[in-house]
Parts: C-alpha cells; sequence; structure tokens
C-alpha cells in the first residue's frame, strides 16, 4: 500500500512540472520578453506529447512496462527541467516543454494500471480516487510556493528545484516498486490495432474525449494566466501565491464530489451540466467588465469555475470506462480521452491570450469559455442518450 502512495506522489511531481510555468510567467515576460501570445504557448506545448502519443502510450504501455515507464518519465522531466533552467531563449523553453509534455505522458498514463497491480481490490476505488487529485494538487503547490520562491532565488533555479525532485522521485521509484512482469507480445501487433479500431469506430469515446477537451482547454487557459492577470493588477508576493493555488486547488473538491453525487443516483449528464453551467457563470463573473470593480467578486467567479467545474473531469473518467466499447478498449479510451484533453490544452490558453490581445484586457475571455461550455453541453447530452441506449 505504501508502494502506491508513491506511485500517487510520482504523478504529484510531475503536476508540479506543469504548474511550475504559471507563477514564472511574470519573470520570463521581464527577461526574455516574452510576448503575451508565446505565454500561451508556453502554457499549452506541455501537452504536446499528450496531443500526439497518448492514444499510441494507452496501448503500448504494458509493452514498455509500467514502472519502466514512469522511472523513464520522471527521467526526462528532470533532464528537460534541468536543461530548461539555463535557457536564454523562449525557443529553447518551447522545445524542453514539449520535452517536458512526454515525460508527463510516460509518468501518468501507467499510474492507474500500475496501482491496480499494487493495492488489494478492496482498497483500489480509494486509492484511484486519490489518484484523481494529482494533478490539481500538483498545480496547486506549484502555484502557491512559485510566487515565493522566485523573486528570492529566480525562475532558473525554480526549475533546477524540479529537476532534482524528479530524479530523487524517479530512484524513489525504481528501488520501491516491484520489477514489472514478463510481457508477452503480440508478434503481427493485430491485437493492439484491433483494440485502436474498435475504440476510434465507437462512438462513445470521442463523445467523452471531445467533452473532454472543451472542459481542460478552457480550465489551463483561465488558471495558468491567474498570476500573469494579479500581477498586472498590483498583486504580489505570498498573496499571489494563494490565491492562484486556491484557484488550482478547490478544483479537488469537485473531482471527489462527482464521484459521490453518481453513487446517489446523479445521472452523469446532470453532473457534467453542473460542472459547465457554474464554469459559463464562474468566468464571465471573473472577467465581464460589469465586474471590474469588485475584486473579490471576480476571485469567487475563479474559484466558482473551478471548484463547481471540477464534476466535469470526475464524471468523464467513469464515462470513459462505461462507454469504452468493451473492457479490453478501456485503457485505449482512457489514452484518446487524454489525447483529446492535451488538444484543449493545447488550443485554449494561445486562444485566449488571442482574445486578450485583440481586446486589450480580459474582458472578451468569457466569449471563449461560454462557447466551451455550451459545446460541452451539447456533448453532455448526446453522451446521456447513448448511455440510455445501452440501457435499454
Amino acid at each position: 500500500m505504501r508502494v502506491a502512495w508513491l506511485v500517487v506522489a510520482a504523478g504529484g511531481v510531475a503536476a508540479l512540472q506543469v504548474g511550475k510555468l504559471p507563477p514564472a510567467l511574470p519573470a520570463l515576460q521581464a527577461e526574455l520578453g516574452l510576448t503575451l501570445v508565446q505565454s500561451g504557448f508556453l502554457l499549452s506545448i506541455v501537452q504536446l506529447a499528450g496531443l500526439s502519443l497518448a492514444v499510441f502510450m494507452g496501448l503500448l504501455a504494458d509493452g514498455m512496462g509500467l514502472k519502466r515507464s514512469m522511472v523513464r518519465g520522471l527521467c526526462m522531466l528532470a533532464l528537460a527541467s534541468g536543461l530548461g533552467g539555463f535557457a536564454t531563449s523562449v525557443q529553447a523553453l518551447l522545445v524542453l516543454r514539449a520535452l517536458e509534455g512526454l515525460g508527463f505522458l510516460l509518468v501518468a498514463l501507467p499510474a492507474p494500471a500500475l496501482i491496480r497491480r499494487l493495492v488489494p481490490p478492496a482498497q483500489l476505488p480509494g486509492m484511484l480516487g486519490v489518484w484523481g487529485a494529482y494533478m490539481p494538487t500538483g498545480t496547486a503547490l506549484a502555484l502557491l510556493l512559485g510566487p515565493l520562491f522566485i523573486p528570492a532565488w529566480g525562475w532558473g533555479a525554480w526549475w533546477w528545484l524540479f529537476a532534482v525532485v524528479s530524479l530523487v522521485m524517479a530512484l524513489g521509484l525504481w528501488r520501491a516498486v516491484p520489477a514489472d512482469p514478463p510481457v508477452h507480445a503480440d508478434p503481427a501487433g493485430q491485437g493492439a490495432w484491433t483494440r485502436l479500431r474498435r475504440t476510434l469506430s465507437a462512438p462513445g469515446p470521442w463523445l467523452v474525449a471531445l467533452t473532454f477537451g472543451m472542459y481542460s482547454g478552457q480550465w489551463l487557459a483561465v488558471v495558468g494566466f491567474l498570476p500573469s492577470i494579479y500581477a498586472a493588477a498590483g498583486v504580489s508576493g505570498a498573496l499571489l501565491g494563494v490565491l492562484t493555488a486556491m484557484a488550482a486547488a478547490v478544483n479537488m473538491a469537485g473531482n471527489m464530489a462527482s464521484g459521490r453525487l453518481l453513487q446517489r443516483g446523479w445521472a452523469p449528464r446532470s453532473t457534467l451540466w453542473l460542472g459547465f453551467g457554474a464554469m459559463a457563470l464562474g468566468s464571465t463573473l471573473a472577467f465581464a467588465s460589469f465586474t471590474e470593480g469588485a475584486p473579490w467578486l471576480r476571485f469567487a467567479g475563479v474559484l466558482l469555475f473551478s471548484s463547481v467545474g471540477g464534476l466535469v473531469p470526475g464524471t468523464l473518467f467513469g464515462l470513459a470506462v462505461r462507454l469504452a466499447p468493451g473492457e479490453q478498449q478501456v485503457a485505449t479510451t482512457v489514452g484518446w480521452v487524454q489525447q483529446l484533453s492535451a488538444l484543449g490544452q493545447f488550443v485554449g490558453p494561445p486562444v485566449v491570450a488571442a482574445v486578450a490581445a485583440q481586446a486589450g484586457g480580459w474582458q472578451l475571455t468569457p466569449l471563449v469559455t461560454v462557447g466551451c461550455c455550451v459545446g460541452g453541453a451539447v456533448l453532455a447530452w448526446l453522451a446521456g442518450r447513448l448511455l440510455a441506449r445501452q440501457a435499454a
């Protein structure tokens, strides 16, 4: 059981690597002349690996070995972060963030299956629930510590810190986790390609994955730009860290609440509609011009956006299992969900940044976020109809 907690901690370290950038954006803008749109691409480029490889990693992680995949991913994160601390150009940072995205994928995708291997069946649901909070936990910790660390030590040392943490975690995982069992490969590769074809030809995986993309793109855009927005408004230091960390941390509450609501009989469509509705209202309160003179109302909007919006991913992880075309396609379906989630995170921040740059401020951000919420609500309705047909 302790080893399973170490696997969860490894996921948290990978999430730290994703979350380390937002609090460093003001320093990077000052030192490297980073533009707003370049900041958006730096936020989203880490998702490039997930955008291109996630579904194939869902197919091939067992062949690589779950433990081996996670250790390699942590080492890749350490290498990219260590080199990133020496970067003197935006282009170098972009390349290294893409490499970090590949490392993140190697850590995150095999982890649930490895947890399943390490814990007794009776304890598996609870442990997977803990795993589901790894991303907001790691992101919140980075957002909390960054505004305190970076002004004192610089953004380069911030990168090197996470290189050391990733390397230490890789060593701990390598020593503590039992070796991967031998895998009997399919020489012709027909099993993998059959699973892929069945997954991508079924409507369920597409509906879940597209809905996740509608959620993830706007969430990363809003939370990722908060340090820059607050810094421009004169907020700095510990208060900046606390406000941005709270915005990410409250997302855990929604993730955990979704499971309880579904257990009490809520339909997945209902929790998705509630989550997207809260995100639409929260982003409007946070960025619309009519709340400009009410900063705490705006922050309450951000908290509403992130906390109740957390119902969406928590629900979609359950739907991915239920709408997979078969038991042998669950991992591939999860990989496809990860891939379109990464697409949303790749597209969302640059789009929001471009709209803000064109408008001269963030007041038109709700045009993007509410549009994503409407699209997500329609997809949730279609998923609900598909579930009803399967139950009939």
